[in-house]
């Protein structure tokens, strides 16, 4: 049990995405999208899988419902698989996509569950990335006209919709650094399939407004506070050079209508642009991107702690060894969460916010009962929660809070050899089972869960 409390009628989920979890990747119509692309390349997925199949949740999502209804929570993340809504990227709609939708958000709703639906978590169609992908202007315009297909069959049921998740991966790990789909090495890409990100985000927010009256609507960004690894001017120019990146130049074009002037510096320096006026931006992109939105969502894991390289460059510091670490390497640091709420808040003002993703990646085994105590995910968890409620103290609107993650899943270019969930899955036979965290996060919860009094079968099993 959480020895914190929260508002009255805050906001308890979990989250999840469409690639990580649904499987079907062949089933009903569904397109290629570019991670069943870069997956099916060698060399680029750690533990050489796919997600073909994942957590079968195309499948099994009444009985994944069926344990969020244990849990007891009032909201779930999730994303739509564009290729299986428009299989080319545009042009004709899939039907049976929507159709699978459809029942999950009607099956949600009889459930008491609010449906939060991000629109684009990575999974672009494949024929839109052979066109140029982010990297072109038309892609913008494409994830419009999907957002309006889907808005106009859930949107009078779906109250909550968020545009993108993380423009930074979708720019940075995937288009800079190649670590993500579509694995490319092209800085001058990155920034280009940033802006064109946040263009097809202020685009879609009019639409998803229209086709959905009265729903929220918003953005999800990973942020977190940049610390230098020493206090010399080298280390703490870097670290200002890394939040440039990472945090303003996302926030700052989405509430002030502006790229930061010092991070566009930074990028002619390091010949990435040519020069402060950014030849992709034109006449009006701004104010589309500066759009206003209903909330901001926060995914935080982790900060950051940087150190100048010869160049100036930032890199990243490594925590010390007797740092708390996870399983993806990232330092435990719950304070940076209330450290990212407080700033965001002071020099953004967005009118509410939700933490849409935060956890830990743990490996624990089950014992001979079967029992799964995986306590240090709990620690995890309950410092991030109190530092959450450190932050509505001091004035954030912070309406609501999803634990990373329902299932253990497809963790990108890790495969599955890192494990997120409340629930572990077998991904051989598809058992689901939880561990003791669900059975902790369900008693966070429960002041404001309006689950059954009496679990349906499949759960009276599990407990």
């Amino acid at each position: 049990m959480s020895r914190h409390s929260l508002p009255e009628g805050f906001l308890w989920g979990v989250a999840t995405s469409a690639f990580q979890i649904e499987g079907g990747a062949h089933e009903d119509g569904r397109g290629e999208s570019i991670w069943d692309r870069f997956a099916a390349t060698p060399g680029r997925i750690a533990d050489g899988s796919n997600a073909v199949v994942a957590c079968d949740h195309y499948h099994r999502w009444r009985e994944d419902i069926e344990l969020m209804r244990w849990l007891g929570v009032g909201a779930y993340r999730f994303s739509i698989a564009w290729p299986r809504i428009l299989p080319r990227g545009r042009g004709r709609i899939n039907p049976a996509g929507l159709d699978w939708y459809d029942a999950l958000v009607d099956t949600l709703l009889e459930a008491g569950i609010l449906p939060f639906v991000t629109l684009y978590h990575w999974d672009l169609p494949q024929e839109l990335q052979d066109a140029g992908g982010w990297g072109v202007r038309e892609t913008a315009d494409a994830f419009v006209a999907y957002a309006d297909a889907v808005s106009r069959r859930l949107g009078d049921r779906v109250r909550h919709w968020t545009t993108h998740n993380e423009p930074w991966c979708v720019a940075f790990q995937g288009h800079e650094v190649g670590a993500q789909a579509p694995g490319h090495r092209d800085p001058a890409e990155s920034l280009r399939a940033a802006h064109h990100v946040l263009l097809s985000h202020g685009g879609a927010v009019e639409v998803l407004r229209r086709n959905s009256p009265g729903a929220e609507v918003g953005i999800v960004l990973i942020l977190a506070p940049v610390s230098p690894a020493t206090e010399s001017a080298a280390d703490r120019d870097a670290a200002r050079q890394a939040d440039g990146s990472l945090n303003r130049w996302y926030l700052d074009p989405l509430f002030r209508g502006r790229y930061p002037e010092d991070a566009i510096e930074d990028r002619v320096r390091l010949g990435h642009a040519q020069g402060p006026a950014l030849p992709f931006v034109r006449d009006g992109d701004l104010r589309t991107i500066a759009t206003p939105i209903d909330f901001l969502g926060v995914n935080y894991y982790s900060r950051n702690v940087v150190r100048a390289a010869p160049s100036g460059a930032p890199t990243v510091d490594p925590p010390a060894p007797e740092r708390e670490r996870t399983d993806m390497g990232w330092e435990v640091y719950p304070r940076g969460l209330y450290d990212t709420l407080v700033r965001v808040t002071r020099d953004y003002a967005p009118a509410k916010i939700y933490v849409t993703e935060n956890g830990a990646a743990y490996t624990d085994a089950a014992d001979a009962e079967g029992r799964i105590a995986d306590q240090r995910r709990i620690d995890y968890l309950d410092a991030h929660i109190a530092q959450a409620g450190r932050a509505i103290a001091d004035g954030v609107p912070l309406a609501g809070y999803f634990a990373w993650s329902l299932l253990d899943n497809f963790e990108w270019a890790h495969g599955y050899a890192k494990r997120f969930g409340l629930f572990e899955v077998d991904f051989e036979t598809q058992r689901r089972r939880p561990r003791d965290s669900a059975h902790w996060y369900r008693q966070v919860v429960a002041p404001n869960s309006a689950r059954d009094a009496e679990p349906q079968p499949l759960l009276r099993r599990m407990t």
